[in-house]
C-alpha cells in the first residue's frame, strides 16, 4: 500500500551540478544546484533562486559552465553548496581547486571535474517558481581518463554522484544495468 506524502519535490536521482561563472572582478565563482538539467539536444535549464551571486553573474555575463562533479571532489562540490558567493568573496579559492578561462563562452571551467558543458545563455526570465536560465550548449569538454576507445563518456568512469531530496544524501551512481531502448524490447512483441 502507498502513503501520501502531500507535495514534495521527490524524484531520484537528482543531478549535483556545478554552475561556473566569473564576478563583476574576474573572480570564479561555483554554485552547486541540482533543480537543473538537458532540456532539449543542445540546451539546458536551470531554476535558481535571483538573489544568488551565480544569477547576477549569468545576467552580466551572458553565459556559464555546468560540470558534472565527482565522488572524489564530493567536499569542494557540497562546500559550493554551502557557502554563498554573496557572503564569503573567496568562496572558489578557499575550495583549492583551480579553473581555466573557456575558449568559448565568457566563464570558467574547473579544471578537477570530469565534464563540463559551455553554455551561452538564450534566456534568463523571472517565473513564479524562480529564477529560470535557458542555457545553449556550445561545446562539451571531457578528461580523456572518463572517454572509451571510441572517444565517448563512459558514465562509469566519471565517477558522479547524485543527490537525495529525501534525506539530503549524496549517493555514487553504480555499475550500468540494462540498455536503454533494448532491455524492455522484448515486451514490445
Amino acid at each position: 500500500m502507498k502513503k501520501d506524502l502531500g507535495v514534495q519535490p521527490y524524484l531520484f536521482p537528482m543531478p549535483v551540478l556545478m554552475i561556473a561563472t566569473y564576478n563583476d572582478d574576474d573572480t570564479v565563482d561555483v554554485m552547486n544546484m541540482a533543480w537543473g538539467g538537458i532540456c532539449a539536444g543542445n540546451m539546458v535549464s536551470l531554476n535558481i533562486d535571483e538573489d544568488h551571486r551565480t544569477s547576477q553573474n549569468i545576467k552580466a555575463r551572458g553565459a556559464f559552465t555546468l560540470s558534472v562533479a565527482d565522488v572524489a571532489h564530493l567536499k569542494e562540490a557540497d562546500y559550493f553548496g554551502i557557502a554563498s558567493g554573496n557572503d564569503v568573496p573567496d568562496k572558489f579559492a578557499r575550495s583549492g581547486l583551480t579553473a581555466t578561462k573557456s575558449g568559448r563562452v565568457d566563464a570558467p571551467i574547473v579544471n578537477e571535474f570530469p565534464l563540463t558543458l559551455e553554455c551561452a545563455v538564450e534566456e534568463c526570465r523571472m517565473e513564479p517558481y524562480g529564477f529560470h536560465v535557458l542555457g545553449r550548449i556550445v561545446n562539451v569538454l571531457a578528461e580523456e581518463s572518463v572517454l572509451n576507445a571510441q572517444g565517448e563518456v563512459e558514465p562509469e568512469k566519471l565517477n558522479a554522484f547524485a543527490f537525495d531530496q529525501f534525506q539530503n544524501g549524496y549517493y555514487a551512481i553504480g555499475p550500468k544495468v540494462g540498455q536503454a531502448w533494448s532491455s524492455g524490447a522484448e515486451l514490445n512483441k
